[in-house]
């Protein structure tokens, strides 16, 4: 059983949701990535999920734009990430680690040569953003095999008919953007969340996250409480920024913003 599929039963034993950070990995030095991600793990994180420096970040608003450049400032490559990945498993085997970013920097590098480096890196899923359902069929097979789960994005606009392909190819759990525009904008409503997700329900059994417009305690629980998981993005990554001549300082901060949703969700 691959770890988020293990993760996930045993959150849902525990009667939890999954808390899923997104940092962008090298931001603001390479040397602040692992160590952060050990200390959101602390924090209650029960899946990392690590953003890919790239230069043309479409899906992303300033915020991580910004983080990108940041990162590319240091020359972060995917290689780079990938060893990140490595060094964090020599002391957390078990929580799963997500790689979301876009096809360039892997199709550089070869799909098979990246699904293995991926796979013995310890990396468990990936989010590829610009790579939609229709186009993913002749790549899937190189992923299963190397035991990786591709997370496929819905949002508000998607049809049942992309529900229902997304349901039959998608493995780990689907990522559900709760607006119609980039991260970092406005959040939406819970109800109208809540009626999307029971749309994409009848099309899949796999789990479903909710991201994009969750930037606190309160909307973290209210999330929470409709979904299987929250993703936080824009707002651990502006706390980075904040703190980017201070780099030293940023594991502790997102530990802070994320102890403080876990106790929110948990008291759900």
């Amino acid at each position: 059983m691959s770890r988020i599929k293990t993760r996930f039963a045993q959150l849902q034993a525990d009667s939890k949701k999954a808390l899923i950070p997104f940092i962008t990995a090298g931001d603001p030095n390479p040397q602040v990535t692992v160590g952060a991600m050990h200390e959101m793990v602390r924090a209650g994180a029960s899946i990392i999920e690590l953003g890919v420096p790239f230069s043309d970040p479409m899906a992303d608003g300033p915020v991580i734009q910004k983080a990108n450049e940041r990162a590319l400032k240091h020359n972060v490559s995917l290689t780079m990430v990938l060893k990140m990945v490595s060094e964090f498993r020599q002391k957390d085997n078990d929580t799963p680690v997500v790689l979301m970013g876009y096809l360039n920097p892997v199709e550089v590098m070869g799909y098979e040569t990246f699904a293995r480096a991926a796979s013995d890196a310890g990396v468990d899923g990936l989010i590829l953003v610009d790579l939609p359902p229709e186009e993913a069929a002749e790549v899937m097979p190189v992923f299963k095999e190397n035991e990786l789960d591709l997370i496929f994005l819905l949002a508000p606009t998607s049809s049942e008919q992309r529900m229902e392909l997304i349901g039959r190819l998608a493995s780990g759990f689907i990522y559900y953007v709760s607006i119609k525009g980039v991260t970092g904008a406005a959040r939406a409503g819970t109800d109208e969340v809540a009626s999307k997700l029971a749309l994409i329900r009848q099309h899949s059994e796999l789990p479903v996250g909710i991201g994009f417009g969750i930037k606190d305690p309160q909307t973290a629980a209210e999330f929470a409480a409709i979904g299987d998981a929250v993703v936080v993005g824009s707002a651990l990554v502006n706390r980075v920024e904040a703190l980017a001549d201070s780099p030293e300082q940023i594991p502790a901060a997102l530990y802070e913003v994320l102890a403080a949703m876990r106790s929110a969700m948990d008291a759900t």
